[in-house]
């Protein structure tokens, strides 16, 4: 069982690559966000996903410990590739997404990173009409980024795990399923 997290901050794509990747491979796909936004939900912390992010940092945690433990059931028979963030910016600085007490109830196997340029993610989330978010220029992003690749990093050296970056830039889709696939192949 290979359990493997995807992973790029908003206005990376990831979610887009990951649903062209699984037309070409045998995974389920699990988003924990969405089962962190169910368990909130359900505790009437939040309306929306996009409250999630501004939720106090310890009832994060709590939820996000939860939400492990539900994904590791969901997980114990079969290929996941879990769709999540390394990094949550958050009003009081950046949230690790899977700190060690989620990683050690998941496992994972492999990590892989979905970047953009930065202009390129500013320009993708100005223009999503199904999210609100904060507004962030190139150089934030950029820091974003950066973050989430050390942190990506971070996890690899706790678990053991290996950690692939893949590029999806614009006009770069095709390019960047093939790279996945070939990884998970």
């Amino acid at each position: 069982m290979n359990i493997v997290v995807l992973a790029g901050i908003p206005g990376t794509g990831s979610t887009t690559v990951l649903n062209k990747v699984l037309e070409e491979i045998d995974y389920v796909n699990i988003n924990y966000g969405n089962v962190m936004f169910d368990i909130a939900q359900e505790k009437g912390l939040v309306e929306s996903r996009d409250d999630m992010r501004k939720l106090n940092p310890e009832i994060q945690k709590e939820v996000q410990q939860e939400a492990a433990v539900k994904i590791h059931e969901m997980a114990e028979n079969d290929d996941v590739i879990i769709d999540t963030h390394c990094t949550i910016k958050t009003p009081k600085g950046f949230l690790p997404g899977l700190p060690i007490w989620v990683l050690e109830e998941l496992k994972p196997t492999q990590f892989i990173l979905i970047e953009a340029k930065p202009s390129e993610i500013m320009y993708r989330r100005m223009n999503d009409p199904t999210r609100v978010r904060d507004m962030e220029y190139t150089d934030e992003i950029d820091l974003h980024q950066a973050m989430s690749r050390a942190t990506a990093m971070s996890y690899a050296v706790q678990t053991g795990a290996t950690v692939a970056m893949v590029q999806n830039n614009d006009n770069g889709l095709e390019k960047a399923v093939a790279e996945i696939v070939d990884i998970l192949s």
